[in-house]
C-alpha cells in the first residue's frame, strides 16, 4: 500500500509542476497584458484534485490520522483555483490581477502542505 500512496504522491506533485509551470511559463505575457490559462494549468488543477482526493482515501484506509482542517483549507483553495482556470480557460488574455490570484493562490496551497503541521 505504501508504494501506491508514493505513487499518487507523485502524482499529486506533478500536478503542483503542472499548475505552477503553466503559470510561470505566462510571466513574460503578464507583464504584456496577454497572459492566458494554458491547457497545462487546468490538468495541473485537476491532477491535483483527483490525487489529492486519492491520498485522502489511502490515509484513511491505513487509519492514519489527518488533519482534517488542513485537508479543507487546501481543498477550497485548489478548488478556488479550478474554478478561475476553467471559466477562464477559453479566453486570448486573462486580467493580469485574476492571473497573478491563481499563482499566488497556487504557492499558498504549497506552503500549507509544507509548514502548516
Amino acid at each position: 500500500m505504501d508504494v501506491v500512496t508514493k505513487v499518487f504522491v507523485g502524482l499529486h506533485i506533478i500536478g503542483i509542476a503542472s499548475l505552477l509551470g503553466g503559470f510561470l511559463t505566462q510571466m513574460k505575457p503578464m507583464s504584456a497584458g496577454t497572459a492566458r490559462f494554458t491547457p497545462a494549468m487546468l490538468h495541473g488543477a485537476l491532477t491535483m484534485l483527483v490525487t489529492g482526493i486519492a491520498l485522502v482515501g489511502l490515509n484513511q484506509a491505513q487509519d492514519h490520522s489527518l488533519d482534517n482542517v488542513k485537508l479543507g483549507v487546501k481543498l477550497g483553495v485548489l478548488i478556488v483555483i479550478l474554478g478561475l482556470v476553467y471559466v477562464k480557460r477559453d479566453e486570448e488574455k486573462v486580467d493580469k490581477p485574476l492571473f497573478l490570484a491563481v499563482g499566488l493562490l497556487t504557492m499558498v496551497n504549497i506552503f500549507i502542505a509544507l509548514l502548516w503541521t
